[in-house]
């Protein structure tokens, strides 16, 4: 058996990108800044995929798109792209559920003396946009708020948190949509946001290739200093393949979103309501409503200590199953889950998070096969409440 169901983590290339990249390593291997026609091939492969990535944003520019390596680095280069243009300390506001790339950020500015806010969040890691409101300042100079939560899977209400932003304050808006480009249609002239983080391996590109989408107006200063590609913001030779693979998985998502997020959420739904149906030591974690419509996460509510997320990841594995306890950056740590934590779970139930993802190769099939696999593990586990 082999039931892949963590898609959240990483997505198979689509055999369009093999095929592309695979051209590309052999004929298209230029370098887009050298003059000859070696280069001008390869210029004219980084320009389609910006193109590519811009209109799957509506961004009213190609040139409101900077590629970067992934979503880690976009993430990055948006908060200290912004707040190096700052001598002193300012005000940042993120939320309490922010993914690793946007908290470690944060937490080397608080070091260095910058005020942080985070918004809390409810049981459903949903936060409350009158909380924005009421804690903007007049030096809030960065609001970054998570777009959709990797690990509960709640999306947050972006459109308004930015008119709130926008109505009371001077500050710019960034929000790593990582989990929710290629899933969801997202409209930056729409949303309003300054600046948008996305990474292509999240929706069957290749890994290594990221963008930020960047506000035309808004001024950046680069992490990475060198030859002045990326407009002067990301200095060093692109991964020529990578982004071309961002680009058309960012093509073949826009054709195909519409059907697919329906066919996604049917999946979704369908596993939830079984899940929860047949276990009754699982809870939904996230929000039911406001969910990314690939992802379904769970808590263990079983007071065996030994019974934690990663037992569960553990033993699904040896049975050739994939999930993953919590994000792919933070699952191979015994420590309870942040996100969890700020969801208001306890230390003890912060390490009995597992989530399940799903992409556009996943079956009904392949999920009643994982709950007649989860059947078998469970039945040790839970066999005396089930009975009752």
């Amino acid at each position: 058996m082999s039931i892949y169901l963590d898609s959240s983590a990483t997505t198979a290339p689509r055999l369009e990108v093999i095929e592309l990249v695979t051209k590309i390593l052999r004929d298209g291997w230029g370098n887009p800044s050298s003059l000859h026609s070696w280069g001008e091939r390869a210029a004219l492969i980084l320009e389609k995929a910006r193109w590519q990535v811009a209109d799957l944003l509506n961004a009213s520019s190609p040139d409101n798109i900077i590629f970067t390596s992934g979503g880690t680095e976009a993430d990055n280069l948006a908060i200290f792209g912004i707040t190096s243009h700052y001598h002193q300390p300012q005000h940042l506001i993120i939320s309490s559920v922010e993914h690793s790339a946007i908290a470690r950020p944060v937490e080397f500015l608080e070091k260095k003396g910058w005020q942080v806010t985070k918004l809390p969040v409810n049981r459903q890691g949903r936060v409350n946009p009158e909380d924005l409101k009421n804690i903007l300042q007049e030096n809030t100079v960065l609001v970054s708020i998570i777009y959709g939560q990797s690990e509960v899977g709640t999306i947050q209400p972006i459109k308004e948190l930015v008119n709130i932003t926008k109505n009371h304050s001077q500050a710019l808006f960034h929000t790593d949509a990582v989990q929710v480009v290629g899933h969801l249609p997202v409209d930056v002239e729409n949303l309003g946001v300054d600046l948008l983080s996305l990474s292509g391996h999240k929706f069957y590109s290749i890994q290594g290739a990221g963008a930020l989408y960047l506000k035309k107006g808004i001024s950046l200063n680069p992490l990475c200093h060198g030859g002045g590609q990326e407009n002067g913001l990301r200095g060093g030779t692109p991964s020529l393949p990578a982004i071309a693979s961002l680009g058309l998985a960012a093509h073949l998502a826009q054709k195909e979103i519409e059907s697919e997020t329906l066919r996604l959420i049917g999946l979704r739904d369908y596993f939830i309501d079984l899940m929860l149906s047949k276990y009754p030591h699982l809870s939904l974690t996230g929000d039911k409503y406001h969910r990314l419509p690939h992802h379904a996460g769970f808590l263990i509510n079983y007071p065996d200590k030994e019974i934690t997320g990663r037992k569960i990841v553990r033993d699904l594995s040896l049975k050739g199953i994939a999930i993953s306890a919590g994000s792919a950056c933070n699952s191979g740590k015994s420590l309870p889950s942040p996100v969890l934590l700020a969801m208001g779970y306890s230390p003890t139930e912060a390490l009995k998070g597992i989530r399940f993802s799903f992409d556009r190769y996943t079956t009904k099939e392949d999920l009643k096969l994982t709950v007649g696999v989860i059947d078998e593990l469970f039945l040790s586990f839970f066999k005396h409440h089930i009975a009752e």
